[in-house]
């Protein structure tokens, strides 16, 4: 059957701290002598991998496959004190691009672990971002599969009870076991300000008004991204049905049987000209429509070492030309307008 109309969900795609590591990322290929190193995957997108290991980037899971004095950078999703410690020992140059929110629950954790509380972690295990967190305190701090809760856990001291998230997961998933856990230990600790990524919870908002509109959710990015899965979970759950797709290749002809509306939007680090791909292939009757529910304007600024690199580096540049313009802004303070899509399209040229 042919789709007649696509609604597109706004916010859909890059959030700011998947901004700001692609962006680093692409300073860290045009700075050094390649091949630049990443410690995993600078964001779970298998497409923005693939571009950046096109201009030479090397992806590893192990501190040790780095060479010594080569440049690193450490993925968005956060990494464990001991692998700083060991890329810091090893690389010539590391660049730190974790998003600042996980590294808000990093400091939640040895804040927490630091005043002797039992620290309940609600993650996916073997998750880029619950590993490193976990390697905080890991003494300290269980974790809990959202999915399964709390189960018969038992802490040394019930009144000694601390509660954290994964900033990706699901709304719906976090407050199933937040309400179980405040339950059966009444004195909980919890973080002053929510865990969830803002991103996070303004897709999931997103898709479920599209539910309510739409035969059909298509939700654009990795298996590996758990935001990603997190958004096809929700609209199944508002009786959607719901499919993850890497790209419109994946995109299966009995899908669209008896579809006249297809809801369409993409996990936090999947690239928009992928939407757009996804549009093309529906080619829907109607056209497409932008089905905003609120401005997403945050913006975090690239890693303080890279920024001391980029001054320096335009620094140099001037100087060598004898032309500085103190009126105009350099690269730095034009950073905020330049986006990741844009960084891509530099990587990919």
């Amino acid at each position: 059957m042919t789709v007649e109309r696509v609604l597109v969900a706004e916010p859909r795609g890059f959030c700011a701290g998947v901004e700001m590591a692609i962006k680093a990322l692409t300073w860290m290929t045009r700075i050094f002598d390649g091949p630049v190193y990443c410690y995993h995957e600078i964001v779970h997108n298998e497409w923005v991998v693939r571009a950046f290991e096109g201009v030479g980037v090397v992806f590893v899971d192990h501190i040790d496959q780095v060479p010594e004095g080569a440049p690193l950078m450490l993925s968005a999703h956060g990494s464990a004190p001991e692998v700083v410690s060991g890329a810091t020992a090893r690389a010539a140059v590391v660049i730190d691009a974790v998003c600042p929110l996980v590294t808000k629950v990093h400091h939640e954790v040895k804040r927490m672990a630091r005043d002797g509380y039992d620290i309940i972690y609600v993650g996916h295990e073997g998750h880029d971002e619950a590993v490193g967190t976990v390697a905080e305190a890991p003494s300290a701090i269980q974790l809990v599969e959202p999915e399964s809760g709390l189960g018969d856990y038992q802490p040394n001291d019930p009144a000694k009870v601390a509660l954290l998230a994964q900033t990706t997961l699901g709304v719906h998933e976090w407050m199933a076991v937040m309400d179980d856990a405040r339950l059966r230990f009444p004195q909980l600790q919890m973080s002053r300000k929510s865990d969830l990524c803002y991103a996070t919870t303004n897709r999931q908002d997103a898709v479920k008004q599209l539910a309510a509109e739409c035969d059909l959710v298509l939700v654009v990015g990795s298996h590996n991204s758990s935001n990603t899965q997190a958004l096809v979970r929700v609209a199944r759950d508002h009786g959607m049905a719901a499919h993850r797709i890497d790209s419109a290749d994946d995109i299966e002809a009995s899908w669209l049987d008896g579809v006249a509306v297809v809801g369409l939007t993409a996990g936090a680090s999947a690239p928009d000209h992928l939407v757009q791909e996804v549009i093309d292939r529906l080619s829907p009757t109607e056209g497409f429509e932008l089905w905003s529910t609120i401005e997403e304007q945050e913006y975090f600024p690239l890693p303080p070492q890279l920024r001391s690199f980029v001054t320096t580096l335009q620094q140099l540049i001037e100087a060598g030309v004898t032309a500085r313009d103190p009126g105009r802004d350099g690269w730095l303070q034009r950073d905020r307008d330049w986006t990741a899509t844009e960084a891509l399209e530099v990587v990919s040229a």
